[in-house]
């Protein structure tokens, strides 16, 4: 099928790569001349596992243009995938939705076209693109006659393994209101559905996995779907972490405790590894937009603004931890392992890193951080931070009065904590995701401090 993606962000390049992996002719769109012609050379502008793998495998089904009329003109499926970034009041901005709905109406010339919301965005917007792209197409077309519907087909994707997860996912939702937009969703997932098409080598068909879940509704169900699936998520996290320091008040181990409920089925072990807290551009904005619409209907949302609550106060109390340790932070170096939100994804957006380094900076702390994929995303989108970058992890170490270990890359558990303890000042880590072993740094004469651990 004949396919448009507007957007080459991490949603909308990784549904056009895999799309066009399955057999379909896509087109993806963007405005950033530079972002386009390295696709076009094969170069991704994100890191993802096996992207670029895969982007090679694709590419003979895959196109990438700044041109809409190329784009758009002959697509049967346009997939929505622009950024709907928070407002100051938790709202999306919707700016970008806008004129992508805008320029749909303006090109689209096939005798019917499914539109689909594949961004995040407020329930009833399925209703407000139609309408946008009503109007534009009636300005722009009047001596034409396409016909189109809008449909919600939210992502459930995970950075640092999104491919793995559209490829093989647990469930496609779509959203419409119409049957034939339905059918044709179904028609153009298809191969995943019946997971008909030859596994890549490097993602291997997860064993015994045979068929997705294809799951239709109205357009607003669809809609809410992917706004309750984050913020339960979101609570999951929060919830752990609020036992966590209960954990550490009351002398038990958290990992112990997360395990002892995770086992039980109706729970299930999934987001229940305490630390930090969540980061990235899903939670955050998803569960802000999830209060948001209730307060418009007179409602309020207690439980998902307390995940909320929680979640922010892991972070302050990383800097707690460390003013009760050190009392004195002015002047004091730490350092920061792992910078993006996550492991195996150079996304910054919320990073908690980010965060807890401008209040450890705040309190006169000087900071100096590390990460192995994101750094020169960081230098450049935190340009305006003092917080200062290590060449590699064992120099976060050198002279530092701590160490936080902030995201759980692997490689950060294989350290030489023998020669890093040599060179700290103060021999103080906090690990904030459970990611290290005891044993290796005690050997190290190293004080390690793990949230959800009492002190001993």
């Amino acid at each position: 099928m004949k396919t448009a993606i507007i957007g080459t962000g991490y949603v909308g390049l990784t549904t056009g790569v895999a799309l066009a992996y399955l057999g379909h002719e896509v087109t993806c769109l963007d405005v950033d001349a530079t972002k386009v012609e390295n696709l076009k050379k094969g170069k991704s502008p994100i890191y993802e596992p096996h992207l670029d793998e895969l982007l090679s495998l694709a590419s003979r089904n895959l196109k990438f243009t700044l041109d809409a009329d190329a784009a758009l003109r002959d697509a049967e499926v346009v997939f929505i995938a622009v950024g709907t970034p928070s407002l100051p009041d938790g709202n999306p901005n919707l700016t970008y939705l806008k004129s992508a709905a805008q320029s749909i109406g303006e090109k689209i010339a096939s005798p019917y076209v499914v539109i689909v919301n594949k961004s995040t965005v407020p329930i009833g917007s399925g209703n407000w693109v139609e309408s946008i792209v009503r109007d534009s197409y009636r300005a722009n077309n009047p001596h034409k006659n396409s016909s189109f519907i809008v449909a919600s087909n939210p992502e459930f994707l995970r950075e640092g393994s999104a491919l793995s997860d559209m490829l093989y996912a647990d469930r496609v939702v779509v959203g419409a209101d119409d049957q034939k937009a339905l059918d044709v969703l179904r028609k153009l997932y298809q191969p995943l559905l019946e997971q008909t098409f030859e596994s890549p080598a490097f993602l291997p068909r997860p064993e015994g996995f045979r068929a997705v879940h294809f799951l239709t509704s109205d357009l607003q169900s669809a809609e809410l779907i992917k706004y309750a699936a984050n913020a339960f998520l979101a609570l999951k996290i929060s919830f752990i972490n609020e036992i966590s320091e209960l954990s550490e008040k009351v002398g038990a181990d958290i990992q112990h405790v997360s395990r002892g409920i995770g086992l039980d089925s109706r729970i299930g072990n999934r987001f229940l590894q305490a630390g930090i807290g969540w980061g990235g551009s899903c939670f955050g904005k998803d569960t802000a937009a999830l209060i948001s619409t209730g307060k418009e209907y007179g409602l309020s949302m207690p439980i998902t603004q307390a995940a909320r609550d929680v979640n922010m106060r892991q972070r302050a109390r990383m800097v707690e931890i460390l003013m009760s340790e050190l009392k004195i932070l002015k002047g004091r170096k730490i350092g920061i392992l792992g910078l993006s939100f996550k492991p195996f994804t150079d996304d910054l957006r919320d990073a908690p890193a980010l965060d807890i380094g401008n209040r450890l900076i705040e309190r006169g702390a000087k900071v100096v951080g590390f990460d192995p994929i994101s750094m020169e995303r960081a230098k450049k989108e935190w340009a305006d931070t003092p917080i200062e970058f290590a060449p590699d992890a064992e120099s976060v170490f050198s002279e530092a009065d701590a160490v936080l270990l902030v995201t759980e890359w692997p490689e950060f558990k294989n350290l030489s904590f023998d020669r890093c303890a040599k060179h700290m000042k103060n021999r103080l880590v906090l690990d904030g995701r459970g990611h290290l072993e005891a044993s290796k740094l005690q050997s190290a004469g190293i004080q390690l401090i793990t949230l959800g651990r009492s002190s001993k």
